[in-house]
């Protein structure tokens, strides 16, 4: 296979992995926005039946301190409902960054395998008297995989902590909801 064909098909393989990279992130997002919008469209239904039976029970009220008593009580339960459907978003919003993540880490793997392939057949063919840029390029790529595996690792870490934190900040928000119920009874 001569150089012009070897680079030609080398260009057909990185723009075949990249629509391939643009088709699995699409369809990742494609399907977290269904999940949003399903959450959305239960979140919009359960406010709304919510709200029509908080308006049943206000209006049932014999007198005005019965009113207000209604109303203190459905604060807690409005505050843990919006809890719930953060923590519903949260998780979405986690679960597509690590199919994201996936995603690309797969199709990263690939190329630098179909990387190094590639670059042992070229360096065959490398004229005598260029070992110092083979081994130049050799190292370039061998860094640029560390580079790679590094912000892989670094991007799971961060992940990690805004889950921990997206956790703890609903658990105290959840907490706190509780406890502005009960100070209201």
């Amino acid at each position: 296979m001569s150089s012009t064909e070897q680079f030609s098909a080398a260009a057909r393989n990185q723009l075949e992995s990249q629509l391939s990279l643009t088709t699995a992130l699409t369809d990742k997002m494609i399907d977290s926005m269904e999940k949003m919008m399903g959450l959305n469209l239960q979140a919009a239904k359960a406010t709304m039946e919510a709200s029509v039976a908080s308006a049943h029970k206000l209006l049932s009220a014999k007198d005005p301190q019965e009113f207000f008593s209604l109303s203190a009580t459905q604060a807690q339960p409005q505050a843990e409902v919006a809890m719930t459907y953060g923590r519903h978003l949260a998780s979405i919003a986690s679960d597509t960054q690590i199919e994201l993540t996936k995603a690309a880490e797969t199709q990263m793997t690939e190329n630098s395998h179909k990387m190094a392939s590639m670059f042992e057949e070229f360096s065959k063919m490398a004229p005598a008297g260029s070992e110092n840029a083979v081994a130049m390029m050799r190292s370039a790529i061998d860094n640029a995989n560390s580079g790679y595996a590094q912000l892989t690792k670094t991007t799971k870490m961060a992940v990690e902590a805004m889950e921990t934190n997206m956790n703890a900040a609903a658990s105290q928000m959840t907490q706190a909801a509780k406890a502005s119920g009960r100070s209201k009874k």
